[in-house]
């Protein structure tokens, strides 16, 4: 009779880490919850234990051994690059190793490549992630991974909390000075966070690391009664989100040639999109009748199931 193999994967943030483990048919056994694990905040160390004693939970639950894992993925907030993806990856092998755990095929993923496999489950398709920053990831139809936009709050993240914010403020900026329209956000912040001068705004903003992308909220809000600088400011963010998609598509579309027909699914991610807001309304009816060729669904599995999935690829590719 032959062992049974399990596989784990992670989605881990600044708030919490989720798991899954899923058996070689990809069917998940189990899922636990722990705190956060963003390393660039809380360190190596403290993230690497919380990753090591989630494999230890799911391996309880499903009643199976540590040495029956044949690959753990993590998806991590800030891994994205790869000195950051082996630094951490250190600290979990060390991590384990202290607790007597040897892991194999461990490999550490950015938060959006896992999400990337979750939202299609291993297939082609389109994430667009709007949350504090913006960044789009594609897959082909061969595999490959595509990403566009991504650089961050001072070259780019267009459409995203922060480019929202910084534009709303700006406005504020111009309303205050009466070099443009008056806007009902210039009250808006005065009451939200107490900004009701230029000396109060410049504080903030250049002395006291004001959240910038906090401002974006508002921006929907009086947006969404019609003031038509805020207005404005959403149609060209929501310009902005469907020329990452625009780029993506004819990234994805020479490899998938064959099959023309099929629209490449796209799922919106992050804080700003992924529910029903006056932003994400207008950028999927942008996208729909904007860019020919996609076409929006829901993501079909959350990121941590997407890890799995890749630990599981790994696997069999060897």
């Amino acid at each position: 009779m032959k062992k049974e193999t399990y596989f784990i994967g992670m989605d881990g943030g600044g708030t919490k880490t989720a798991a899954a483990i899923i058996n070689a048919d990809g069917n998940i056994i189990a899922e636990h919850v722990s705190g956060p694990s963003n390393f660039q905040i809380i360190g190596v160390e403290k993230a690497a234990k919380v990753i090591v004693e989630l494999v230890r939970e799911c391996c309880s639950s499903a009643q199976c051994n540590t040495a029956a894992v044949a690959g753990v993925t993590v998806g991590l907030t800030g891994a994205g690059r790869p000195v950051d993806q082996e630094r951490m990856a250190t600290g979990v092998v060390a991590s384990a190793r202290a607790a007597g755990m040897k892991l194999r095929g461990l490999s550490i993923e950015s938060d959006a490549r896992i999400a990337l496999e979750g939202a299609f489950k291993g297939s082609a398709g389109i994430i667009l992630i709007a949350g504090t920053g913006s960044i789009a990831f594609g897959k082909d139809a061969k595999g490959r991974v595509h990403r566009v936009g991504g650089w961050g709050r001072i070259l780019g993240d267009e459409g995203s909390g922060y480019f929202i914010g910084r534009s709303g403020l700006t406005a504020v900026t111009r309303h205050l000075d009466g070099r443009s329209t008056p806007t009902s956000l210039t009250k808006m912040v005065a009451r939200e966070f107490g900004l009701k001068t230029q000396a109060d705004i410049i504080a903030a903003v250049y002395r006291n690391n004001f959240d910038v992308a906090t401002v974006a909220p508002l921006v929907l809000k009086a947006a969404g009664k019609s003031d038509d600088v805020c207005m404005t400011i959403v149609a060209q963010a929501v310009w902005e989100l469907g020329e990452h998609v625009r780029a993506m598509s004819a990234l994805l579309q020479p490899s998938a040639r064959t099959s023309i027909k099929r629209k490449i699914p796209i799922a919106f991610i992050g804080g700003l999109i992924a529910n029903p807001t006056l932003l994400s309304d207008l950028l999927e009816r942008h996208t729909r009748e904007e860019i020919r060729g996609v076409q929006r669904i829901e993501p079909m599995a959350p990121p941590m199931y997407g890890a799995a999935l890749m630990a599981l690829a790994v696997h069999h590719k060897h």
